[in-house]
């Protein structure tokens, strides 16, 4: 429970759904957390509900595909307490169908939120991480950062660079006082299906198809898993993977590829099937 007391936290897209329970769960174990979202009214809500209920929080409106707002907020934070504690880079965007439906300008976006945005927020808050001779790292990406996810290329390729971009960083931080983790959650239940844009398909029958695709993974709240994020955070674990059966699956593809391959290839089949009926 002491882990986050009198620490000071940047969450990015920490106006809703995991952002939001990551903000409000470290600010009732003692931190002073920093609400950044690209929709200033719901930082704004979660900062003025977290003040309200006795925490710390201030909100700020930041669309962390822009490097220079990024690398402000970061330097801005360390300025106004005299250091950054932790920062979760948990923005994320989401843009699928098949692949052949997506455009460049849409692979632009997803990689500008989902990669770039989060590049940009580790490698500011790393720099001065280094130089105040202590601080975390915590990069969300997802089971799909693990093992292929069709009908979501543009997600997957982003949420894949991220554990590399994590696990690497982490070897270099070692030495230097700074701690970095990687979280894969499964699914979960937020914001981000209303929020996504699905192309050429029915985004409430995706929704429904991809749950058939996946029955035996439970649907964990947005407050379970920041929960059991902080707990992974506070023990430094280099990768945080649940629900349980997301680890038994990663262990599956490691061993046995071509379960997955057949597995993978059935999904395919199924949301194309999707297609082919909603384009008549």
């Amino acid at each position: 429970m002491d882990d986050f007391k009198n620490k000071v936290a940047i969450v990015t897209g920490g106006g809703m759904g995991l952002g939001r329970a990551l903000c409000t769960e470290l600010a009732r174990r003692g931190a002073t957390v920093i609400v950044a979202d690209i929709k200033a009214d719901a930082a704004r809500e979660v900062a003025e509900r977290i003040t309200k209920a006795g925490g710390q929080a201030r909100s700020i409106e930041i669309d962390v595909s822009d490097r220079q707002a990024v690398v402000r907020l970061v330097a801005d934070t360390q300025a106004q307490f005299g250091h950054l504690d932790l920062i979760i880079n948990n923005a994320v965007t989401v843009i699928g169908g098949d692949a052949r439906d997506i455009s460049l300008i849409q692979w632009d976006r997803t990689l500008a939120v989902n990669l770039h945005g989060v590049l940009y927020g580790t490698i500011a808050a790393y720099q001065a991480m280094v130089r105040q001779g202590h601080g975390q790292i915590v990069n969300i990406s997802s089971l799909t950062g693990l093992f292929p996810q069709p009908g979501n290329a543009p997600y997957c390729t982003a949420k894949h660079a991220l554990v590399g971009l994590s696990l690497s960083l982490r070897f270099e931080g070692a030495d230097l006082g700074v701690k970095v983790n990687c979280v894969c959650p499964g699914d979960m239940k937020t914001d981000i299906y209303e929020n996504m844009t699905v192309m050429n398909m029915d985004r409430e029958t995706i929704i429904r198809v991809s749950r058939r695709s996946h029955f035996l993974m439970p649907q964990w709240t947005a407050e379970e898993a920041a929960d059991e994020i902080l707990r992974g955070v506070a023990r430094n674990k280099p990768l945080i993977i649940f629900p349980r059966m997301g680890r038994v699956i990663w262990r599956l593809y490691r061993a046995c590829p071509s379960l997955i391959y057949w597995i993978s290839l059935y999904r395919t089949r199924m949301f194309r099937r999707v297609r082919i009926e909603a384009k008549g």
